[in-house]
């Protein structure tokens, strides 16, 4: 599939000497959902901010569909909308002269047909009279999404979609990033829930400290990266874990009802047939086994931690 947003050698340092971008080099494919993990101060909003023109990056370059970022400003936003964390918009406004008057922002002809598809598509329709004042959070995150799509961008940029909002909300926007991807739009997400991107993304990037340390699949970086954990449930409680099982460093959970031992998926020998063969040498038996699959939020606590010990 063909490469809708190309960066190539992005950096961006500030006066203060601060440098918020290292020479960052991505490619974001169309009618993918690419999610974009870091801690604050990671570079993620920055970068954002530099594709969405918002920004003057130090050097390097940026091209959206075709247009490069800095000389040809007007085409590379007119396929971009940006839905920023913070709901900016006029309190005292009707839902539907907001959204027709962003489309008009970007040069856009009317189009009352396109807008009311926009405000059904996302349940805004019954609400296109009410003043923005008037609504709950939810509706108006809902607005705000509406009018980054009011002028048809081909790229949707969502800073931190759910925060603040309640889980039957968030899961209700999930839904709705899933159907625009169906509509054919390109989404670029950053959030501090792990499991929106585990829920959603089609790739997820990690960036810390101005730079990015890994682009994968989901399902790929899950499988090659994450572990598993075995759960023993044994017939009678350990009082200590005892010696003869020390190389595989199980430990002992829920009052020694459960020996816990976490494994490497990908290795040549997991260790788990000689775990559980020793389990019976020494006369332990148990009664269940359970084994859990590594969340994106382990694999990302792991990817951190080990850029800020190198």
């Amino acid at each position: 599939m063909a490469s809708i947003i190309k960066i190539s050698g992005l950096t961006k340092s500030y006066a203060s000497g601060h440098v918020a971008l290292k020479h960052v080099d991505l490619e974001i494919e169309e009618g993918e959902i690419f999610a974009l993990l870091g801690p604050n101060g990671a570079g993620k909003t920055t970068m954002i901010s530099i594709i969405c023109g918002n920004v003057n990056p130090t050097s390097g370059t940026v091209t959206v569909a075709g247009h490069d970022i800095v000389r040809d400003y007007r085409g590379s936003r007119s396929t971009i909308g940006l839905v920023p964390q913070e709901l900016f918009t006029d309190a005292f406004e009707r839902v539907i002269d907001t959204v027709t008057f962003s489309r008009g922002l970007f040069g856009k002809p009317r189009n009352p047909a396109f807008i009311e598809k926009v405000l059904r598509d996302l349940s805004l329709w019954d609400k296109r009279n009410s003043k923005i004042l008037e609504l709950s959070g939810g509706m108006k995150r809902r607005v705000m999404i509406a009018k980054a799509l009011s002028h048809e961008p081909r790229v949707l940029f969502l800073d931190e979609p759910t925060a603040g909002v309640d889980v039957e909300l968030r899961r209700d926007m999930w839904l709705l990033v899933r159907q625009l991807r169906e509509m054919g739009v390109t989404i670029i997400l950053t959030t501090h829930y792990i499991e929106e991107a585990e829920e959603m993304a089609d790739r997820v990037g990690v960036i810390n400290k101005g730079e990015l340390i890994l682009v994968e699949e989901k399902a790929a970086l899950m499988k090659k990266l994450g572990k598993k954990t075995l759960t023993v449930v044994l017939a009678e409680p350990l009082a200590a874990v005892p010696p003869e099982l020390a190389d595989w460093e199980v430990a002992l959970k829920n009052e020694g009802q459960e020996i816990e031992y976490i494994f490497n998926t990908q290795a040549e020998r997991t260790g788990v047939s000689s775990l559980l063969r020793t389990l019976g040498e020494l006369g332990i038996a148990y009664k269940d086994l359970n084994t859990e699959q590594s969340s994106l939020e382990d694999i990302f606590v792991s990817l951190v931690h080990q850029e800020k010990a190198a």
